[in-house]
C-alpha cells in the first residue's frame, strides 16, 4: 500500500484549503500509516500542493532540481542488534541527503519506502519513522510520500530532491581540471572506527568513553554537509563527491568522471580523534580507517586561487577545509605516503560481501 496513495489519508492542500478527511475502515496497515503520517506532517508549507495522503505528491519547483536515491538494508548496511531503529531511520535520510550536499543543492523533498519485517513491532516501526522525522526537521526537508510493505528484513529506500536557482549552480563530478587543489571537509575515519567498536565492543579498552561515544555516533547518526556543500559551490568548486564508499574509492570516481589524475597525500588527511587508538587496539593501520568510508564528508576540486576563500567560508559555519592533494593530467588515483609509498584505494563495494 502506498503511503502517498492511500485515498483519504493525509493532508491535501489545494488553494490553501484542507478538506475534511473521510472515515476509513480500521486495519493494522491503515492505523500504522496514519501514525506514520502524523509523525511526518510538514512543519511548514513547502513548494508543494499535495503531500502524504494522495496517489502522488505534487510539487511546483522553480529553477533546477537534483534527485538522488539511496538505500539501507539490515544485514548489509547495519545490523539491528547494534543499530537502534531511530538511528536506522535517521541514517537512511541523512545518507541520501549527503548526495545533495555533494551537488551544492538546497534540500527540498524526500520520499521513503519502508520495508517492515514481521518481527519489527509497531513501536519499533514508529521509532524508525521518528528517526526519519528528526533528520528531516534538522535539515529542513519535507517527507511528502512513500510506501510501506512487508519485507524479509528492515530496509529503507529514500529518494531526495534538491533545488538550485539554475542548473549551473549545481556541482557534479566532471569538472575537475589539471592544476586544481583537492580538498576535504572535516575529519575522516570516525565512522569506520565506530563500526569496529560496534562489531567488537570488548576488543577496545581505549579511547575514553566519551570519545568512543563520538565515534559510534559518527557511524549511527551521520549528518549531511548540506551547508558546506552549498558554500563550496558558491566558492567555485569545480567537482565534488561525498565520501560514502571511502576516500580512495570516491576519489577514483571523481578522477574517472573528470578524466583527470588525482594524487592525494594521505598523511595530510585530517583524522578524527580516537581513530588512532581504535586502529592500534585492533592491530589495524589508521589509514585503513581513514579510507573506510561512511564519513559523509565532501571531497572537492577547487581552483588554486579559490581555496583560501572556500576555507574561510566553511570556517564561518564551523567546518574545517583541508588541502590534501592535487589534480593532474592523465587518469587514475594515487594515494601517497610522506615516505613515498603508495597505498591501495580500499573502500566499500556495494556488491561485495
Amino acid at each position: 500500500m502506498t503511503v502517498a496513495g492511500v485515498d483519504g489519508i493525509g493532508e491535501r492542500r489545494l488553494n490553501g484549503v484542507v478538506p475534511l478527511e473521510p472515515q476509513m475502515r480500521s486495519s493494522p496497515e491503515f492505523d500504522l500509516i496514519a501514525a506514520i503520517r502524523e509523525r511526518l506532517r510538514p512543519a511548514a508549507a513547502g513548494p508543494h500542493l499535495i503531500g502524504i495522503g494522495d496517489d502522488a505528491a505534487v510539487t511546483v519547483p522553480e529553477g533546477a532540481t537534483a534527485t538522488s536515491i539511496d538505500a539501507l538494508v539490515d544485514g548489509v548496511h547495519f545490523r539491528r542488534e547494534w543499530c537502534p531503529p531511530e538511528a536506522a531511520g535517521h541514517k537512511a535520510l541523512a545518507t541520501a541527503l549527503s548526495d545533495l550536499a555533494a551537488m551544492g543543492a538546497e534540500p527540498g523533498e524526500a520520499y521513503v519506502w519502508l520495508g517492515k519485517p514481521d518481527d519489527l513491532d509497531r513501536e519499533a516501526t514508529l521509532a524508525v519513522v521518528d528517526g526519519l522525522a528528526d533528520c528531516a526537521a534538522r535539515t529542513g526537508v519535507e517527507v511528502l510520500g512513500g510506501d510501506l510493505t512487508r519485507a524479509p528484513a528492515l530496509a529503507l529506500a529514500v529518494t531526495v530532491v534538491g533545488h538550485a536557482a539554475a542548473a549551473e549552480d549545481l556541482v557534479g563530478r566532471r569538472g575537475a581540471e589539471p592544476g586544481d587543489v583537492v580538498c576535504v571537509t572535516g575529519e575522516l575515519g570516525a565512522a569506520a572506527a565506530g563500526l569496529l567498536l560496534l562489531e567488537t565492543p570488548d576488543a577496545v579498552a581505549s579511547p575514553p568513553g566519551d570519545r568512543i561515544a563520538a565515534l559510534v555516533d559518527r557511524q549511527l547518526w551521520p549528518m549531511p554537509r548540506l551547508a558546506e556543500g552549498a558554500a563550496l559551490a558558491r566558492a567555485g568548486a569545480r567537482a565534488m563527491i561525498d565520501l560514502s564508499d571511502g576516500l580512495g574509492a570516491d576519489a577514483e570516481q571523481l578522477a574517472a568522471a573528470s578524466g583527470v589524475a588525482i594524487e592525494i597525500e594521505i598523511d595530510r588527511v585530517p583524522i578524527a580523534a580516537g581513530v588512532d587508538q581504535v586502529a592500534g587496539a585492533l592491530d589495524r593501520g589508521a589509514h585503513e580507517l581513514v579510507l573506510g568510508g561512511e564519513d559523509y564528508e565532501l571531497l572537492c576540486a577547487l581552483p588554486a586561487g579559490r581555496v583560501a576563500a572556500a576555507g574561510e567560508a566553511l570556517s564561518r559555519i564551523g567546518c574545517r577545509l583541508a588541502e590534501i592533494g592535487r589534480v593532474g593530467s592523465g587518469h587514475g588515483l594515487e594515494l601517497r605516503r610522506d615516505d613515498g609509498r603508495s597505498l591501495p584505494a580500499l573502500g566499500h563495494d556495494q556488491l561485495s560481501r
